[in-house]
């Protein structure tokens, strides 16, 4: 095999450590449905491991094989320090600090009018999504166990561009059942939140403030992985600091414009 086989399989190593760390993190979600661990649409990878053992597979293969040193070990660096960057970002990234639940006019399926900002006071997920979309379809399963297993998070289905008689049309041929289900026949919230792809799904703490999202397809595990991210998010906010609890609970852009103002 000449050097540029051994790179392919050095990836493929990486590629199958980082998937087999991240099953076996959430193997009680992915034991649910176990051929969920085949697709990898749900994009649950744990890169740090994916880089590491890329990074030893290549040494391993570059001391049997001198002539394949050079590129796999460059190769084998620029993966390890690939993953172990995006682990350190990924954990200290701060996000968008600005983001916050919207003030967004949608309808609810009996023809109410409904302000997205009246679900705000909860940890809050927002999933737009639509009855033509494949991955939508697929993940409105994970997303109703979860609605279930999860009663102090909010949950709201805001459909883009559909009647209401196609919304109830495909909750009845599914035997769905799910609470919150609007209606943003404009697309607005996919302009208001700039992700126009679909199934795009928003993660919220309850004092409004985005926490993570996903554009794409969820899993159990990579929703379970994003519900976690927001539990820790909402406790860091709600810890005592120095300056007192009421300090700790307060919002330092409360004074600021919201984003997503109503147009």
């Amino acid at each position: 095999m000449d050097a540029t086989g051994w790179l392919w399989q050095t990836l493929l190593v990486g590629l199958l450590a980082a998937r087999l760390a991240y099953v076996l993190q959430w193997q009680q979600a992915y034991f649910r449905d176990p051929l969920a661990i085949l697709d990898i649409r749900d994009g649950g990878w744990d890169v740090a491991i994916g880089g590491a053992a890329a990074f030893l597979h290549a040494s391993a293969v570059a001391r049997r094989r001198p002539q394949a040193k050079r590129p796999l070990m460059a190769a084998g660096i620029v993966t390890a320090a690939i993953g172990t960057i995006g682990t350190i970002a990924l954990a200290f990234w701060p996000g968008q600090p600005t983001m916050r639940v919207p003030a967004l006019d949608l309808q609810a399926l009996d023809g109410r009018s409904v302000d997205l900002q009246e679900f705000a006071g909860s940890p809050l997920v927002v999933n737009l999504w639509a009855t033509w979309c494949g991955p939508c379809r697929r993940e409105m399963p994970v997303l109703q166990r979860a609605q279930a297993d999860h009663p102090a998070v909010r949950f709201v289905f805001v459909n883009q561009g559909e009647t209401a008689m196609q919304v109830e049309g495909f909750l009845r041929a599914e035997k769905l059942v799910l609470d919150n289900v609007l209606l943003d026949p404009r697309h607005e919230a996919g302009k208001v939140f700039g992700r126009l792809a679909l199934p795009t799904t928003l993660f919220f703490d309850s004092r409004g403030r985005l926490v993570s999202s996903r554009i794409g397809e969820l899993s159990d595990a990579t929703l379970a992985q994003r519900l976690r991210q927001q539990a820790a998010a909402q406790e860091r906010h709600l810890l005592p600091t120095a300056n007192g609890p009421d300090k700790a609970l307060r919002d330092p852009e409360q004074d600021g414009a919201a984003f997503g103002e109503r147009r």
